[in-house]
């Protein structure tokens, strides 16, 4: 590996994200796009982003900004700060550009992405997933995946209080 690699290189704000995302495009990769929290990582997010990445050949991860997670999951949230999740993110192998964003929720960076695969966990539909129009009216895919039953970031938390 390069001594001069960094996860934080797949940290990217949008304008150097959609370069990047526009070259795979062009040299005939496949980019697939998701979204999420992703506050306190446990085997279910690595199993879906795992199975995300395997839909085609780029994996870009739009991650809630510490206001936007605030905002979803109620004011004790995030546990872990923007900065951190995204390090953590970008240091997975199965993911190639991590994106920040603070709207309530991804469709304009979906827009602006322009992935030719959308997915996310199957405790939504093609109908409920944010962007799936935009997607499908561009000719991509809108997909699920199946979650790994028994795992949350809200049940952990939970589990943390009851036995400590």
């Amino acid at each position: 590996m390069d001594p001069n690699y960094s996860t934080e290189s797949k940290i990217q704000n949008l304008e150097a994200a959609m370069e990047t995302i526009a070259g795979w495009q062009q040299a005939g990769q496949k980019v697939v796009f998701t979204n999420g929290c992703f506050d306190i990582v446990h085997l279910g997010h690595i199993d879906y982003l795992e199975k995300a990445h395997a839909l085609g050949d780029r994996l870009v991860l739009g991650l809630n900004t510490d206001a936007s997670v605030s905002r979803l999951k109620g004011p004790l949230r995030p546990v872990v700060n923007e900065y951190a999740r995204a390090r953590l993110m970008a240091a997975l192998t199965f993911v190639d550009a991590v994106i920040l964003f603070d709207e309530p929720t991804p469709s304009q960076l979906i827009e602006a992405v322009k992935p030719d695969i959308l997915v996310k966990g199957d405790d939504y539909t093609v109908e409920t997933i944010a962007g799936s129009d935009f997607v499908l009216a561009r000719g991509g895919e809108v997909k699920t995946i199946a979650l790994v039953q028994g795992y949350s970031t809200s049940a952990l938390i939970e589990k943390i209080k009851q036995g400590y």
